[in-house]
């Protein structure tokens, strides 16, 4: 039997009349995903993009609105030649700044078919574009991280595997738990899902779990897990109080912070509350977090106690202030002074995505190299709006001040801004303005409608391809299954013809097809593999065979040399150890981001607002019935659907403080939008906390409006797009207050995966 990949792991696609009509799991897999159920019904959509479709008034010249204008479906001849005219055009007289490659990934597991890639690539043989920098998902850790410890790898994987944990971890302090519904994805794939797997062991094994969270069931129900409820936006506070008690008990590691750490001093100053009149104790922590000051210092005590690890979610740092809570993770683990020991010391991503505790491959895997951008001018994913609304404007990132470029052109492959970014009213808005937005799409999602020339692009199952992920123990074989319908094509035969039409085809292709594509990323992989003790099958064994497992040694703890002899082994921080103060951020002089972590509340948090209509702190966390806003037309996801609608869960007493029951329509609300969702109770959320996940499609009442109601439960119509801080530019989706209220009665549900309307055109 065949075997494909997805994000959502592999399976074994079964075919009956030229259609998919089941996703079996991978024999392989041992916790496979309940997302494969989805798998069919997203090949065969009713909304599948079939044909070039070209947005009637932005063909005919007239002006018109995005997502309120029918389409014109057009040939392919006359939609690429539309879109290489419009490239032309803007070249010429804006530059390749106005040209924004717009994408965010997560479009494919195969390495070569990946949408970002392959757009990056065509533009940057083009005449290049202006990128976009770091990301939605830990962009805020991605950026602070390598001031602290030298680089990113503990945000992106290079943390201690569940097996350390199992065998060597006493205690493990989670902030934001680790949701087992985050450990079925994977960017490249996964043959095995082992990372629920993996935190199950090291529960059985004896590690005791404490989850600081506003939700239990981020952790798992389990007697060595020990729910700590803490108010949403807290967590710094109850860090620095846990290390107040450490200090004043003299419990900290003075060894490890004078031999690896710089900048205690400082810090300790601060804790005790020597530079502000404030010290940090758990009393004072108490009203801030909800967690007892006794609690507190039970933690402390444990934490001291034996083996211990630190541990915060993706999630933790994607609010206002996001920095904190990390910097301060770090701070807690030098203190108690086990970082580089074996299940000991800080990580972060637990349960954000499945290979985050796995074994990482030292060496390659397949992936396509892009060619090298020739324009410098790139802008965080968290600007796309303010680059729009704001051409020529100035911001601040990472240190320095840049100019916002003036984009003429989108061109989007991959992804869903109207699905990733925050304040979706005014991302409407800012769409608003380029001149030509070009997308790739397999079905007729918020993105495409909100385009003006839209192109029909094949799933995974409908071309060749190859899965890789560096925390995965499998490579796979994606071979083609069905045909693509109607007239789709892959991202990689659209962007070649286009790049025949601009006389860089050779640049673009290099001359190969996609055989020949695949087998020279395997060859690199294959190579890099072989350096390091691993040797791959050849190209045609392994294609004929569809996967290859690797068999990977455990590593050494993370910073085990650093640990060991720091002199000889430093960090890439200016001191070459751990930084609990940066002279470098403080010469910044970001307020919002001082020099070591500290306590700022957020301007929305339901600690401290002063605006009683809006008391309810909402989170978007992950969905578990779809990755973002893939497969939303699923029937995993649609069964989820409570009323036609999104879940939003709420705590029980707050529900029935607004009499609404089970299965009623609620209204979302604050100053910046509106949405509906459908009701589910819970006793597992803190009082005062909702839960309305991401990826409901967007589906305003009017399409094309900003401000319309959005009729479908996405919860970024009521998100704030303003960063972390300057330093990081970070997104603060975590940090929004809200009401919610019985919605009105007899609303019809929403269609959102309807088709657009199409017209009659020239063409």
């Amino acid at each position: 039997m065949s075997i494909h990949s997805s994000h959502w792991g592999a399976f074994h696609p079964r075919v009956e009349d030229g259609r998919i009509v089941e996703a079996s799991p991978f024999a392989g897999d041992r916790d496979p995903s309940p997302l494969l159920r989805s798998v069919q019904g997203s090949v065969h959509a009713t909304n599948r993009v079939t044909r070039p479709a070209v947005r009637s008034s932005w063909l005919d010249g007239t002006g018109g609105r995005r997502g309120v204008d029918p389409f014109v479906e057009v040939s392919w001849d006359t939609a690429l030649d539309l879109i290489a005219g419009a490239l032309r055009s803007s070249y010429a007289q804006h530059g390749a700044s106005a040209i924004y490659g717009g994408s965010y990934g997560w479009s494919s597991a195969g390495r070569l078919h990946h949408a970002k890639t392959q757009l990056n690539h065509f533009l940057a043989c083009t005449g290049g574009y202006t990128g976009c920098l770091s990301n939605y998902s830990y962009g805020t850790a991605e950026r602070l991280l390598p001031y602290v410890v030298g680089d990113a790898g503990s945000v992106t994987g290079a943390v201690a595997t569940w097996d350390e944990i199992a065998e060597h971890t006493d205690t493990l302090l989670m902030f934001g738990g680790a949701p087992a519904k985050n450990m079925q994805l994977e960017p490249g794939g996964t043959g095995d899902h082992a990372s629920r797997l993996g935190f199950d062991r090291a529960l059985s094994a004896g590690t005791q779990v404490i989850n600081v969270n506003p939700v239990r069931s981020d952790a798992p129900d389990h007697p060595g897990v020990t729910w700590i409820p803490a108010r949403p936006g807290g967590d710094t506070a109850l860090i620095l109080a846990l290390i107040h008690h450490l200090e004043t008990r003299g419990l900290v590691d003075g060894d490890f912070l004078q031999r690896c750490t710089v900048g205690w001093e400082r810090l300790r100053e601060y804790i005790l509350g020597r530079t502000d009149g404030t010290p940090k104790t758990p009393a004072w922590a108490e009203p801030i977090t909800g967690v007892p000051a006794a609690r507190i210092e039970e933690i402390a005590r444990r934490l001291s106690d034996g083996r211990s690890l630190v541990t915060a979610t993706w999630a933790l740092q994607r609010a206002e202030h996001g920095e904190q809570p990390y910097w301060a993770v770090i701070a807690l683990a030098s203190c108690l002074g086990q970082i580089g020991l074996p299940g000991g010391g800080f990580g972060f991503g637990y349960g954000s995505v499945s290979g985050i505790g796995s074994a990482r491959r030292p060496f390659g895997t397949p992936s396509f190299r892009a060619r090298k951008n020739p324009c410098d001018v790139r802008v965080p994913v968290t600007r796309l709006s303010d680059m729009l609304l704001d051409p020529g404007g100035t911001y601040e990132f990472d240190g320095a001040q840049h100019r916002y470029p003036d984009i003429r052109m989108v061109y989007w492959a991959g992804g869903n801004p109207f699905h990733h970014h925050q304040d979706l009213n005014k991302l409407t808005e800012a769409w608003r303005r380029p001149e030509t937005i070009v997308v790739h799409e397999p079905w007729w999602t918020p993105t495409a409608r909100m385009a003006d020339i839209v192109l029909p692009a094949t799933t995974t199952l409908e071309r060749d391809d190859i899965a890789a992920s560096s925390k995965d123990p499998y490579l796979v074989a994606m071979k083609r299954t069905v045909d693509p319908p109607g007239e789709a094509r892959s991202d990689r035969e659209i962007f070649a013809a286009l790049a025949a039409r601009l006389g860089v085809e050779q640049e673009y292709t290099d001359g190969d097809d996609d055989q020949q594509a695949l087998r020279a990323m395997y060859e690199r992989a294959r190579e890099s593999a072989r350096e390091h003790g691993h040797p791959l099958p050849d190209f045609e064994t392994f294609w004929e065979r569809g996967h290859h497992r690797y068999e990977l040694p455990d590593a050494p703890p993370p910073f085990a040399g650093f640990r060991r002899a720091p002199e000889e082994e430093p960090l890439a921080t200016p001191s070459g150890r751990i930084e609990l103060f940066s002279e470098t951020i403080d010469r910044y002089g970001y307020a919002e981001c001082p020099e070591h972590p500290v306590w700022l509340p957020a301007e929305e948090w339901s600690g401290a607002s002063d605006d009683a209509r809006f008391p309810i702190h909402l989170l978007s966390p992950q969905p578990s019935s779809r990755l973002h806003s893939q497969l939303d037309m699923g029937a995993v996801s649609t069964e989820s659907k409570v009323a036609g609608r999104e879940p939003i869960v709420l705590n029980a007493d707050d529900a029935a403080a607004r009499g609404i029951s089970a299965g009623d329509v609620v209204r979302i609300w604050n100053d910046r939008g509106e949405t509906r969702a459908g009701a589910t109770l819970s006793e597992e959320v803190l009082a005062g906390v909702a839960l309305l996940a991401t990826g409901a499609w967007f589906t305003p009442a009017e399409p094309g409006t900003p401000g319309s109601p959005e009729q479908h439960g996405n919860p970024n119509v009521l998100t704030r797009d303003v960063p972390t801080s300057r330093l990081t530019q970070g997104p603060t989706a975590q940090s929004v207050l809200v009401e919610v209220e019985a919605g009105p009665a007899g609303e019809e549900a929403p269609d959102p995966h309807r088709l657009p309307e199409f017209t009659a055109g020239p063409a």
